[in-house]
């Protein structure tokens, strides 16, 4: 049976079973006579599974469903636009592209929706932003945070995790190859402009002042690649 074969087999067990992350498999003899494959088969299906992130192998206890991460997604995504980008390729600037296009499709459907915790907690976020910004400090990890939580009033946790993997991808690129000055007086003005946008229930404002933060990023990056 070819190892593509096996590997299917045991996604479709899985899902038959209903097995969640962190379940156990079946151990290796009982999936040699499930699969009516070899030790080395089994085995080598059960790599390639670990490596998407399907199952888990751990040594000396057995095999579990795995976390199902999209961290192979991140990885992949990542090291493309870097080969893209040595190729001379416009890579980097395609990836913010993928993200400005579904954050833009997305924040005008939680303009005047998003509960008051959630209002609270981006109106925080901006805050601390503004007193990174006039402390030097950088504003990473803040506008990370705002874009999660902004999102997160969407109550998708798949379209959660698609928007940080390409935020994973994207940074990460950005940090080794792209690193365009930034002012952060301007990054804090445009993530206020979005919360006052998305509180005060206009979602063509929302779309546009998302558009205006990526144009700005979209403008910072076309000078360093």
């Amino acid at each position: 049976m070819a190892a593509r074969d096996l590997q299917d087999r045991i996604k479709k067990l899985i899902v038959e079973r209903r097995l969640a992350s962190g379940a156990p498999l079946p151990t290796e003899p009982e999936l040699m006579g499930y699969l009516g494959a070899s030790r080395n088969s089994v085995r080598e299906a059960l790599k390639a599974l670990q490596a998407m992130g399907i199952v888990e192998i751990r040594h000396g206890f057995g095999t579990y469903v795995g976390p199902m991460s999209l961290a192979p997604m991140i990885e992949g995504l990542t090291f493309r636009t870097v080969v893209g980008h040595y190729r001379g390729e416009d890579s980097l600037l395609q990836l913010l592209e993928l993200r400005e296009a579904m954050e833009t499709g997305l924040v005008s459907r939680l303009a005047g929706r998003l509960p008051a915790r959630d209002l609270a907690e981006l109106a925080a976020l901006v805050e601390r932003m503004e007193r990174e910004a006039a402390t030097g400090a950088g504003l990473a990890a803040t506008d990370r945070a705002f874009h999660a939580t902004l999102y997160r009033g969407l109550d998708n946790a798949l379209l959660s995790e698609v928007l940080e993997a390409f935020w994973d991808a994207f940074h990460q690129v950005h940090t080794d190859l792209a690193a365009g000055p930034q002012d952060p007086d301007v990054t804090c003005r445009q993530h206020r402009e979005i919360l006052d946008a998305v509180r005060s229930g206009d979602a063509v404002r929302a779309e546009r002042a998302i558009r205006d933060h990526f144009d700005d990023v979209r403008t910072r990056l076309s000078t360093t690649v």
